[in-house]
């Protein structure tokens, strides 16, 4: 069973998704798919309202950005990373692994 569909990830636009008790939010890049933890590390804000550039999506609350592929904090006020989600994408199915 899929997480969310392809063709809803429009490009830049994270989604927040819940699975196993978790928020991930999950944004598309190009053909690629990225998920992490959607909790902000530096405060409880959620990164799925955040904007993206290049592999970098940022904090709507106080401008802290993350990788996507990594989720290393890259900006303070951050400095923790948040967790990465493996995706596997299968025609238009995405799937989150945890």
């Amino acid at each position: 069973m899929s997480d969310i569909s392809l063709a809803t990830l429009a490009e830049g636009k994270p989604v927040r998704i819940e699975k196993n008790g978790e928020s991930i939010c999950v944004a598309r890049i190009g053909a690629e798919v990225f998920a992490i933890g959607d909790v902000c590390s530096h405060s409880d804000a959620s990164l799925s309202e955040g904007d993206i550039a290049d592999f970098k999506i940022e904090c709507w609350l106080h401008g802290a950005e993350f990788d996507l592929r990594t989720g290393e904090a890259l900006t303070p006020p951050a400095v923790a990373p948040v967790k990465t989600y493996p995706v596997t994408i299968d025609g238009d199915s995405v799937t989150v692994e945890m």
